[in-house]
């Protein structure tokens, strides 16, 4: 007797594999229930030890000012200042007319992209002519109109960061730097939320902000470092994640994503709906598509569910929100800012 291979039920894809070792994962430090502070410290450093090595001391900042232009809305200047050894950040600062300082800011971050420079609408090799930005992904321009200051970081691996120096490049270059971050015992991931961490330091170094009133967003890639930067980096005081928040089960563990979203291990102590938490009781919104294909809102919404237990157990049900756009996988600002401005203290005339 002669069985063809078609003909016998084998598992030969790795998937199928995988989906049954995350079917009898039970996380270990997700949220149960009891003192939500507690809880938070547990799970929060053991997220701190997945994230990856960083430096235990910050390294000076030399943070320059490359140019400065105004703008309708208020001025523009496009900085640098040194993370890590190594590895420098280029960044705009957006700051609105509208108001007066101390500016409550909002770090701002794209995701898969041509990079920051969307954030203010210019093109990326030529700073000096306009560039269309779809999906509200002009984020610094967004903050100035709402009386915010911005600052724009470029992330890792992406736009002016991204890989100009292997010979070959993969044609996702994220996933060059994250397998590279991994060898060495870190992750691309933690790496950038490292970045914020010392954006964050560069704003202390102006006396223009308020530094108890700082907040972080992002679109996509955007959103996850900004979900993670909130969970992990107490000098932020609001976050907006977008095209993100889901459920790792329903999104990174069902449907092709790019290689810098994981973090190894994490599914066995945490849901994405436990990272959220870990900001209770700050305010957050989340912002999705209803019809984003790689963050099924489905999920979305029943992780958000989860959240709200979480928030709630704080006592804070009402700064954590879910905004649902029309469309799919993009930003929503017109449907969000609204909602957390409610929740947070700007000086600005409208």
């Amino acid at each position: 007797l002669i069985l063809k291979v078609a003909d016998m039920k084998l598992h030969l894809s790795p998937s199928e594999y995988h989906q049954k070792l995350m079917s009898e994962i039970t996380p270990k430090l997700s949220y149960k229930g009891g003192d939500v502070k507690v809880w938070q410290n547990k799970l929060r450093r053991k997220l701190k030890e997945l994230v990856g090595d960083l430096p235990k001391k910050p390294c000076a900042l030399k943070a320059k000012t490359l140019w400065r232009k105004s703008h309708p809305l208020g001025t523009i200047e496009k900085i640098t200042f040194v993370s890590e050894p190594y590895a420098d950040v280029v960044a705009y600062v957006c700051l609105p007319k509208a108001a007066k300082p101390p500016y409550t800011f909002t770090i701002c971050l794209q995701g898969h992209s041509t990079g920051m420079h969307n954030s203010i609408r210019v093109q990326r090799d030529d700073e000096k002519k306009p560039h269309d930005v779809v999906g509200d992904r002009d984020f610094g321009i967004i903050c100035m109109s709402y009386g915010l200051a911005a600052l724009c970081i470029e992330q890792r691996s992406f736009g002016l960061r991204r890989e100009q120096k292997q010979k070959h490049i993969s044609s996702h270059g994220c996933h060059d730097a994250t397998m590279h971050s991994l060898l060495l015992g870190k992750t691309l991931l933690g790496e950038r939320v490292y970045d914020v961490d010392r954006g964050i330091d560069y704003l202390a170094t102006r006396k223009d902000c308020n530094m108890k009133n700082i907040g972080v967003m992002g679109n996509s890639g955007g959103g996850t470092i900004s979900l993670f930067a909130a969970a992990l980096l107490p000098r932020i005081a609001f976050a907006m994640p977008s095209s993100y928040f889901n459920t790792f089960k329903d999104s990174l563990m069902s449907i092709y994503h790019c290689a810098d979203n994981y973090i190894p291990g994490l599914l066995k102590y945490a849901e994405m709906s436990d990272i959220a938490g870990l900001f209770a009781p700050k305010p957050i919104v989340m912002v999705a598509g209803a019809k984003d294909d790689i963050f099924p809102i489905a999920a979305t919404r029943r992780s958000f569910k989860e959240v709200q237990k979480i928030y709630s157990a704080a006592g804070a049900k009402n700064n954590c929100h879910l905004v649902v756009g029309k469309e799919g996988h993009r930003f929503y600002a017109k449907e969000s800012w609204p909602v957390l401005l409610k929740k947070i203290n700007v000086n600005w005339k409208k």
